[in-house]
């Protein structure tokens, strides 16, 4: 693997559906050697504005600290400060931003929000999550899971809990992989139609399976990864008592582990409740990767940031 810079025939990376196969996989050797690197100069003089309408701690800090180690820098704009469709259009923020920096990073509600800045402006817009997608973070679980397997073709992935953004990227992505996904969730908490439909197109493909099941044991059955996310999103909070109802029983515990490979590793994109999605305690196992997870948010996005703003 050469220090040859990803060429991504889009501008923007809104969805995991806007590359290819071809260019997920180069995008992963590209954090692969980038995480080798450490700093570089490859964005001198490049400054990326981070738009957020919702708190973060390992997405801001990943790309902050992202951008400085690419020698550029960035800029950050709290949910007050945007106040996007309220305080401002979104078409006009877009085309200031436009004039004054080389990238948005945007972690909103609403996909259109992201389409709409890629669509007005004239700059690089990196979805750093939405309601629907968070492609930023399934690079960066990919990325983990070839550091700990060697490989991601053949895997099986077993998803526990919410079909939401971070299960719509990881199915698209596993099945353009080759690898596997399983879900388990709850009755009227599975993927959306239009990611299974889009899944099963690429796994057609890549050879891979995806499964949708009700039962976490079912889906656990000989999983390399186990992976789940928090029950209640932000947004959430108004149901968080309905849905600690539905998912009772679709914990990762050691109990569920046990239907798993021996070497399975135990994923969760953070923040975690504790006693919750996870049993206490098993986010700290020698199986969980989680923390490794976090620390390729930086890497991956790395890549991504080279590749679009380079």
């Amino acid at each position: 693997m050469g220090m040859v810079k990803t060429t991504l025939k889009t501008k923007h990376l809104l969805s995991v559906m806007d590359i290819t196969p071809a260019e997920l996989q180069s995008l992963l050797d590209y954090a692969v050697v980038l995480k080798a690197r450490g700093w570089t100069n490859l964005l001198k003089n490049k400054i990326l504005a981070l738009m957020f309408e919702k708190p973060s701690l390992r997405t801001r800090v990943s790309f902050e600290v992202g951008m400085r180690q690419l020698g550029g820098q960035a800029i950050y704009l709290s949910p007050a400060e945007v106040g996007l469709g309220q305080r401002e259009s979104i078409k006009d923020v877009s085309l200031v931003l436009s004039r004054f920096v080389n990238g948005i990073a945007c972690r909103t509600f609403a996909q259109q929000n992201v389409i709409d800045l890629a669509k007005y402006g004239s700059i690089p817009v990196i979805n750093a999550l939405s309601d629907t997608e968070h492609p930023c973070q399934t690079l960066a679980d990919l990325l983990t899971i070839y550091e700990h397997k060697g490989k991601l073709k053949g895997l099986t992935m077993a998803y526990i809990g919410d079909g939401f953004n971070v299960a719509n990227s990881l199915s698209i992505a596993c099945a353009m992989v080759g690898m596997n996904f399983v879900i388990a969730s709850p009755e009227g908490y599975t993927l959306q139609t239009q990611y299974v439909k889009k899944a099963w197109i690429f796994a057609k493909k890549s050879g891979a399976k995806i499964t949708l099941v009700t039962d976490p044991q079912q889906a656990a059955k000989n999983a390399d990864v186990l992976y789940t996310d928090t029950w209640t999103s932000m947004g959430q909070e108004a149901e968080a008592k309905i849905r600690r109802k539905a998912f009772a029983g679709y914990q990762i515990n050691e109990k569920l582990l046990s239907f798993a490979k021996k070497d399975a590793i135990i994923m969760h994109d953070l923040p975690a409740h504790h006693g919750e999605e996870v049993a206490e305690g098993i986010l700290y196992s020698p199986q969980s990767v989680a923390f490794d997870q976090a620390e390729n948010r930086l890497h991956a996005q790395k890549a991504v940031l080279a590749s679009l703003l380079g």
